[in-house]
């Protein structure tokens, strides 16, 4: 048996005796090698004879799980015979692990391949490994997840709009002595209701200590920084690492005492020249689609700065027990986001709604005849085709004249890193992750001309 050198982290994983546990983090952290050791000391102690290793395929299984080094061979021995075309009567490829209460039969399954796993998934397993479950069919999570007692899943940080995310990962939470090992990032996805014993791991390249400083230097070095793949394998954050239609950077992020700096320095203090807010809205039960609110200014250097956003979702309110936003509830809610905002950066008069929301659109201008209120609320000017709109917006981020203010713009920010073009109409961008681009969108149209 091959040793294994753990850190403390990986112990506590190891004791850990949860029903269900998500294995995230950056490439080479070594959660596949520590992860598989564990699932296999979980299927000798299971009362359940048979088990499930599933991956993208079989060849890519045996690669990467059972015969690499520190793999399921390297770490067991004997212990495990590995029967890639099945034996006797059983035709399916498995392991044969030789346990102290008798042997236990684990499937080797691939997710690629939906018609073979609809035909080998049946009846009910102990325990259930799925790497990289990012990439896996969301109907066999969904299928071999409910016929387990046990499941672990390894995974590299992907697009979080993903429904494995929502339906699955989001769900489970860090236990509260290794918390501050996830980033605040990924710890502010886990916003799905909790269910409990469902443990997230958070593992980066200074849990694996097998891992050399030599080597680790030559991983980070080998991904250029600032793209999405050194977000999601070096960092180990969320986001698509292809076809994204934005790439933000450090450099177009201010925090907030930063503009304060700018706008009230002794020697030419900038000031605004438009303050705006645009609102997008759906009001869907069963849908991640939200609705927004997004203040934009317009520096007098003409750089544009996105100043704050606010997203609400009906989905998760129902998950929470709380009753489902109308066009009715808008006003108030606007009116609240719009005089924070007014408090702290100005007065934002126009107010520029969703053109295609009639009904939110009625709601808000009766509410300012009925109480009365100093904003004025249009329907968005959308004469400008989305792909002009994205072209503009691509090269005010090239030339650093769009801004966002960190600190207040987290939707907007976390929709900007995964809004991308959708693979099945290559020519245009995705119909979802929009709802605060759009926003922000309609808070600048009118203005475009002031900006860059």
């Amino acid at each position: 048996m091959a040793d294994l050198l753990l850190s403390e982290k990986y112990k506590a994983f190891l004791r850990c005796t949860a029903p269900v546990e998500f294995l995230e983090g950056t490439t080479a952290a070594g959660k596949t090698t520590v992860g598989l050791f564990k699932f296999i000391l979980r299927c000798a102690a299971s009362p359940k004879r048979l088990h499930v290793l599933a991956g993208l395929d079989q060849g890519t299984i045996e690669k990467n799980i059972i015969t690499k080094e520190l793999g399921m061979l390297d770490d067991f021995g004997d212990l495990v015979e590995y029967w890639p075309g099945g034996r006797g009567e059983d035709r399916l490829p498995h392991l044969l692990l030789h346990a102290p209460g008798g042997d236990r039969k684990i499937y080797v399954m691939g997710y690629a391949d939906k018609a073979r796993w609809k035909k080998a998934l049946g009846g009910q397993y102990g325990c259930l490994y799925i790497d990289e479950i990012n990439i896996a069919d969301i109907d066999f999570v969904r299928e071999a997840a409910m016929r387990c007692d046990y499941l672990l899943a390894t995974l590299n940080p992907d697009d979080p709009g993903l429904p494995v995310y929502a339906e699955f990962i989001d769900h489970a939470r860090p236990l509260p002595q290794w918390a501050q090992d996830t980033p605040k990032e990924i710890t502010a996805q886990l916003c799905q209701t909790a269910k409990p014993g469902w443990v997230h791991w958070f593992f980066s390249f200074e849990h694996n200590l097998g891992l050399s400083a030599e080597k680790r230097r030559q991983i980070i070095s080998m991904v250029p920084p600032g793209t999405k793949l050194y977000k999601n394998k070096i960092l180990g954050l969320r986001g698509r690492a292809t076809g994204l239609i934005f790439s933000l950077e450090p450099r177009h992020l201010i925090c907030a005492a930063e503009l304060r700096a700018l706008l009230t320095r002794p020697e030419h203090p900038l000031h605004w020249v438009q303050l705006s807010c645009g609102v997008d809205t759906s009001y869907s039960q069963q849908t991640a689609d939200t609705f927004a609110f997004v203040l934009d200014g317009i520096l007098s250097d003409r750089r544009k700065v996105t100043l704050a956003a606010q997203a609400h979702n009906n989905k998760t309110r129902a998950e929470h027990s709380l009753p489902p936003l109308a066009p009715s509830d808008i006003p108030p809610l606007l009116l609240d986001f719009l005089e924070q905002q007014r408090r702290a950066w100005g007065f934002a008069r126009t107010v520029y709604l969703d053109s295609a929301d009639q009904a939110t659109i009625t709601e808000c201008q009766k509410y300012r005849r009925l109480h009365g209120c100093m904003y004025d609320f249009v329907p968005a000017w959308k004469r400008l085709p989305v792909l002009d709109r994205i072209n503009l917006e691509c090269g005010w981020l090239a030339h650093g004249d769009h801004l966002f203010v960190q600190e207040a713009c987290a939707p907007l920010i976390e929709e900007y890193n995964v809004y991308s073009w959708d693979e099945k109409k290559p020519n245009c961008p995705e119909d979802r992750n929009d709802h605060c681009v759009n926003a922000e969108q309609y808070a600048w149209l009118p203005y475009k001309e002031q900006i860059g």
